[in-house]
């Protein structure tokens, strides 16, 4: 029996009300509260009560729109961008296309492709401090295993996470490994939703693999492929933890080689003690990644197929 939208809305509202006052708690309230705390000069060392005198201790601290002029006009801060911009470069082509290779690979459906689909999967399943941990000891310049590799075929070996010019792809390559089986389990799904009667029609009509892949499985994957570029460039803006602790002591690599938006964020916050700045920061980095999700948006009825 159909229930009108208000009587619906009355009995629903118990069962959804948890979960609002969860995502008011932990989700919209730290948005507002960073967003007020962004236009301040706290040094995060006084205490902050939000029961009482909390408005009085914005009042108090309150410096208007100072920290964001100061992020716009630093120069450092575009250095730093630019970080998180190569890293894409870096990262995003090489992830959609092993990733997608990966899928095609285990959707093939030889013999102990299961087995295959586990091995790749473990990296997701590792925290990224064991992960880069491991990928720390795997580039060391005097007892890391891959130049010592590189050495028993006389190749030279690299100072890797100590080079300026070696250290952000070495942090793209782990990100890579830990992120690949999860994309590619994403392309696997998209892959076996595909009608096999479209691969048939093909066949018959004689078309090649590569015409099959290019005609059929291309333009099928389009949404799964927006989904995962956006979803990677979001993540590849919020870059951090491998960068925390494949660099020395967290200290960006050579010359600030690996200083991405989201280090900075956190120096500023806990070792400088500038709160407000950080705050101000970190909308400077919702800005930009909620510009380039709006950019895909506008974008994604030019690329993406919804027909079929």
């Amino acid at each position: 029996m159909l229930t009108n939208g208000r009587t619906g809305w009355k009995k629903a509202l118990p069962f959804l009300l948890p979960s609002l006052i969860g995502l008011f708690l932990f989700s919209f309230l730290p948005i507002l509260i960073s967003l007020l705390i962004s236009l301040t000069s706290w040094t995060g060392m006084s205490r902050v009560s939000l029961t009482s005198g909390f408005f009085t201790f914005i009042k108090d601290n309150f410096i208007g729109l100072e920290n964001f002029k100061n992020i716009l006009s630093d120069k450092e801060v575009y250095k730093v961008i630019s970080h998180n911009f190569y890293f894409i470069i870096l990262y995003l082509p090489l992830m959609i296309i092993l990733s997608l290779s990966e899928a095609l690979i285990i959707n093939s459906s030889y013999k102990g492709s299961n087995t295959y689909r586990i091995i790749f999967y473990i990296p997701v399943l590792t925290s990224w401090v064991a992960g880069a941990l491991i990928w720390k000891w795997l580039f060391s310049p005097t007892y890391g295993p891959i130049n010592n590799l590189l050495l028993s075929f006389g190749i030279e070996g690299s100072l890797w996470l100590q080079s300026e010019t070696m250290a952000m792809p070495s942090i793209a390559i782990a990100s890579i490994w830990k992120d690949l089986g999860f994309y590619a389990m994403i392309f696997l799904g998209g892959l076996r939703s595909i009608n096999p009667s479209y691969y048939e029609a093909a066949n018959i009509d004689g078309a090649t693999t590569w015409q099959r892949f290019r005609k059929i499985t291309l333009p099928m994957l389009s949404p799964i492929t927006f989904y995962i570029v956006m979803l990677s460039l979001i993540n590849a803006f919020q870059l951090f933890p491998q960068v925390m602790v494949m660099t020395k002591n967290g200290d960006a690599g050579p010359n600030g080689a690996t200083m991405v938006m989201v280090e900075r964020i956190y120096k500023y916050a806990f070792r400088y003690g500038k709160m407000g700045y950080a705050a101000a920061f970190s909308w400077v980095l919702f800005t930009i990644i909620f510009f380039f999700t709006y950019l895909q948006r506008k974008i994604e009825k030019k690329w993406v197929n919804y027909d079929v």
